[in-house]
């Protein structure tokens, strides 16, 4: 194996072989962030590097980022709505959300 300096910090060159002889270390590595080149005959044929996985956020992370969002106050989004998209194809001023449901 060989490191190789360029556009990753440290992206390794393994043949073929390497990579079929020492799989389970170099799927240890890769899960670790390393990146590599697999070369057949002395010609780069794959890339081999760790999937980007997001960690889940617990429930008490998702409250806490929630408090942190700005408040809306809706009749200042509605004038400023008004403003940027006008007022002439709006269906009507009644608010969903105050209708009785009876």
């Amino acid at each position: 194996m060989r490191d190789t300096r360029g556009y990753t910090d440290s992206m390794k060159l393994i043949t073929q072989r390497e990579f079929r002889n020492n799989s389970a270390a170099v799927m240890d590595a890769v899960e670790m962030g390393e990146i590599y080149h697999i070369t057949r005959n002395g010609t780069e044929v794959a890339e081999l590097r760790p999937l980007s996985r997001r960690r889940r956020l617990t429930a008490e992370e998702l409250v806490t980022r929630h408090r942190r969002l700005p408040r809306v106050d809706p009749e200042e989004m509605r004038h400023e709505a008004d403003q940027f998209f006008g007022t002439s194809d709006r269906i009507g001023d009644d608010d969903p959300w105050q209708r009785d449901h009876a």
